[in-house]
């Protein structure tokens, strides 16, 4: 006598539930993958910290002064004189990251030298203080 578990008639099926797991499990790998491989504009240096800013950077110039006193122009390696210029010549806002090290003269005669040349929209780069 042959016994029928009631199997042998029934069709395969795909279930669901696991399915939407791995797709839910991939989406979320290269959402990952994506943040992660963001481009920062600028080079790394230890910003000074404040109490209260706001940074707003949505298309601008970044002057950067490293620890060793030099300037860099978009991560490009710049010397000071002509560098005005160069920057009026652009037409966007500026900002400057300032290295905690460096020479805080520097800074200000590059403020000055970028007044002297009509640029009017220029702040500086800071970290947020923890309380």
């Amino acid at each position: 006598m042959k016994l029928r578990s009631g199997y042998e008639t029934k069709k395969a099926r795909v279930e669901m539930l696991p399915l939407i797991d791995v797709v839910f499990l991939l989406l979320v790998f290269f959402i990952y993958a994506m943040v992660s491989m963001v481009v920062h504009h600028g080079l790394k240096v230890d910003l000074p910290g404040v109490g209260t800013s706001t940074l707003e950077k949505d298309d601008y110039v970044a002057i950067t002064i490293d620890a060793e006193n030099h300037l860099f122009l978009n991560e490009e390696p710049v010397g000071a004189d002509g560098l005005a210029a160069r920057v009026k010549a652009l037409g966007k806002p500026v900002f400057i990251n300032g290295d905690r090290q460096a020479d805080l003269g520097l800074a200000i005669e590059l403020l000055d030298d970028l007044k002297q040349a009509g640029i009017e929209k220029v702040s500086f780069s800071c970290k947020p203080e923890n309380p």
